[in-house]
């Protein structure tokens, strides 16, 4: 069984694009990308790219085949994965075990969103397609209001506070004040967080990932190949997970069990425990999805996540560093990109070299992305050694 490393990854600036297509960014990450693995565009063989709506967004769909050819990379097989705010972690999820088969050596895998060519409105609409139509949407639930939901019910048993939701936010958008290319790049206190305009009740504005434009790539390749490169990251362990599409149908309110599923999947492929990972990129597409994925991934015990954050051990220089380069929330969430932007991040901090954002001693790291409100989950452990071989 081969063993596949990441030997390029980028992301473009996430923010609202109004100069810039669906087509011009996700061109544009994946031309960063190969430029920052030194590879032509000639070396692939495959590419998937993650986009969960781009017919509703901007009136394209068959959007793998725009991408492969804008890339001129035609006529390499091309192809489209979509598991809502999942959608890039499942195309990177294709495009590893895609060479984990033996298939292909040189892979790129990438996400891409165009969301703002939509009035507010209808892009809450068109993001609801990824909860249950029939018993959710129709009846005029938004995603604020689902995970407002999950919210109330983890403070009705477990004590979790508002000031503790906006703990997550003061954590996330100070850590983006470091990344040029986030959204929203400025601080905010714990009360602007509980003076932001109340969206759904306890969930309020800053509670809440923005609506955002953006494109992310990653290179995957065989370890044979990975061998003449300097620097690879090894992907260690890969978790998916599926949950009721509908809240109804969840066994609980306080958890995510397609996360804590798809962890212990990626965990045991790695050989690793949660106090092996030593920084973290997490779906806190809300506040409370942080707090329920640290609980989730093992990371502190459940109900303990609002304390986790208020006791700062999820600062920069915490017991485990969440969301370093300032998560969905500050970032944006470009929802067809962010599981690739994630794993670019932890490959960039696992490469030692990440200028101001560097946290240091980090030898691994764990993506998790959420499609939903945690009907998919995808977990992802990399590391700067690659897991011994059982061959």
């Amino acid at each position: 069984m081969t063993r596949v490393a990441v030997i390029g990854a980028a992301y473009t600036k996430f923010d609202e694009h109004w100069e810039k297509s669906l087509r011009d960014l996700s061109t544009e990450a994946g031309a960063l990308a190969l430029r920052d693995a030194k590879i032509e565009g000639s070396d692939i063989q495959a590419l998937y790219i993650g986009n969960m709506s781009a017919g509703s967004f901007t009136g394209q769909e068959h959007l793998a085949a725009l991408a492969v050819d804008e890339a001129g990379l035609t006529p390499i097989p091309a192809t489209r994965c979509e598991a809502a705010c999942a959608s890039g972690a499942l195309a990177f999820r294709n495009a590893y075990i895609a060479i984990l088969s033996g298939e292909y050596d040189i892979v790129v895998a990438a996400g891409a969103e165009k969301m703002t060519d939509l009035k507010g409105t209808d892009a809450i609409a068109t993001l609801m397609g990824a909860g249950d139509q029939e018993w959710e949407s129709s009846i005029g639930l938004t995603f604020v209001g689902l995970y407002a939901l999950l919210a109330r019910a983890h403070m009705h048993r477990f004590g979790t506070t508002s000031e503790q939701l906006a703990m997550v936010s003061v954590n996330n958008h100070k850590n983006a004040t470091l990344n040029e290319l986030a959204q929203f790049p400025a601080e905010v206190t714990v009360e602007q967080v509980l003076k932001s305009p109340l969206i759904a009740d306890p969930l309020r504005l800053l509670d809440c990932s923005p609506i955002t434009d953006g494109a992310a790539a990653l290179v995957l390749v065989s370890e044979e190949v990975a061998r003449r490169f300097e620097n690879p990251v090894w992907i260690l362990g890969c978790g998916q997970a599926s949950d009721a599409l509908a809240l109804d149908n969840r066994k609980s309110l306080v958890e995510m069990n397609a996360t804590k599923v798809a962890a212990r999947q990626a965990y045991g492929q790695a050989g690793l425990e949660p106090k092996d990972i030593d920084i973290a990129e997490v779906h806190d597409c809300f506040s409370i999805n942080e707090i329920l994925a640290v609980e989730d991934l093992g990371f502190c015990e459940k109900g303990k996540g609002g304390k986790f954050v208020e006791e700062g051990k999820i600062a920069r220089d915490g017991e485990k560093p969440i969301n370093t380069t300032g998560g969905l929330k500050a970032i944006g969430h470009p929802v067809g990109a962010t599981g690739i932007r994630q794993i670019a991040d932890l490959v960039m901090q696992l490469r030692g070299n990440y200028g101001k954002l560097q946290i240091n001693g980090v030898k691994r790291g764990l993506a998790l992305n959420i499609g939903g409100s945690g009907a998919t989950a995808i977990t992802t452990i990399l590391g700067k050694e690659p897991k011994p071989t059982t061959y």
